[in-house]
């Protein structure tokens, strides 16, 4: 970044300085250690635990409709084996997504462990960016004067310090006041997955988001034919359960799946846009300008999703790969 930059008024309203002074380190711990270098990363909100088993047992649930009131009573084996596979192996992977968007450690692309277990940012010769936090979350509290006079900052750079958290945080980060750390690439804070979305787990929040519509689309469409085949065999033939009970389950599991597929289809779009355009959600709400390279919509989904297109895109257990290109190039 240059002395250009700092006109805007985005840059005016945050604590911006060369001088390690000025940005009162002594007021900054050093970061906690990290003896475990493979701890999950895992937030402990009351809220978003709350959505997250909310979000299991209302799979559980589907699960339960699915198998037990409309696919063991049915006459073709055939179509119970078929849906009955397709639905769970869905449901598997919707669950999949929803623990890698939850429990990724942001983290983990930032700092490699040293010998005596104090953080270490990897970074490449004369990247500031990479040395505050190349990706994912900021490390915390590392606003250090020792750490800011590592930085050698040439003249014309600036770096920016959060009073929340005490960090130096690159490009691109905001803080989160649930997970309180700051996040690069932050799009939004979702309660459902009880983390938020970033830059390390976005692929998996879309993974998540994408497997749960296909399975309310599933689900709603065997609700159809089950009350079809109901209408036209007596209904104490149609399930196990009585049909009152029938009945009840089926109008839950389809306000249910309707429900989640209009929320999750949206939502899904609104990250896919969001990809392709490269702005987060925080970025597009409070319109902030563009400082990095602009790319092609397919290198956008390249740089979440990892290069090159495979099918690794669509499973929630291979971790992007981003090494080949960087995809925070900035325009100075």
């Amino acid at each position: 970044m240059t002395h250009g930059s700092m006109g805007s008024p985005a840059h005016r309203c945050r604590d911006i300085e060369r001088q390690a002074g000025y940005l009162q380190p002594e007021h900054c711990a050093p970061p906690p250690p990290r003896t475990l270098p493979d701890t999950m990363w895992f937030i402990r909100d009351g809220c978003g635990i709350a959505c997250s088993i909310i979000t299991w047992l209302l799979v559980f649930y589907a699960e339960f409709v699915v198998v037990f009131v409309m696919l063991l009573p049915s006459k073709s084996l055939a179509y119970s084996l078929v849906n009955g596979a397709l639905f769970n192996g869905l449901a598997f992977l919707a669950l999949a997504s929803h623990f890698r968007a939850m429990c990724t450690d942001p983290v983990s692309l930032s700092l490699e462990q040293s010998g005596d277990h104090s953080p270490e940012v990897r970074f490449e010769p004369g990247s500031l960016k990479s040395k505050c936090g190349g990706s994912g979350a900021v490390p915390k509290g590392n606003a250090t004067k020792e750490f800011i006079e590592s930085l050698q900052l040439k003249p014309g750079q600036v770096v920016y310090k959060c009073p929340k958290c005490c960090s130096i945080k690159p490009d691109r980060a905001h803080h989160c006041s649930v997970c309180k750390r700051c996040i690069r690439k932050m799009d939004h804070h979702c309660p459902w997955v009880n983390n938020c979305v970033g830059e390390n787990n976005q692929k998996y929040f879309v993974l998540f988001t994408m497997y749960i519509a296909l399975i309310s689309l599933h689900a709603l469409i065997m609700v159809a034919f089950h009350f079809m085949f109901c209408f036209e065999e007596d209904w104490t033939k149609c399930s196990t359960f009585s049909p009152p009970a029938t009945v009840i389950l089926l109008i839950l599991l389809c306000f249910e799946g309707l429900l989640f597929l209009i929320f999750t289809s949206v939502m899904f779009g609104t990250q896919v846009h969001s990809i392709c355009t490269d702005e987060t959600g925080i970025e597009q709400l409070k319109k902030e300008e563009r400082r990095w390279a602009k790319k092609t919509k397919w290198m956008n989904m390249k740089v979440v999703f990892g290069h090159p297109f495979s099918i690794a895109w669509l499973s929630p257990f291979a971790a992007p790969d981003h090494g080949k290109a960087d995809p925070y190039q900035y325009v100075v």
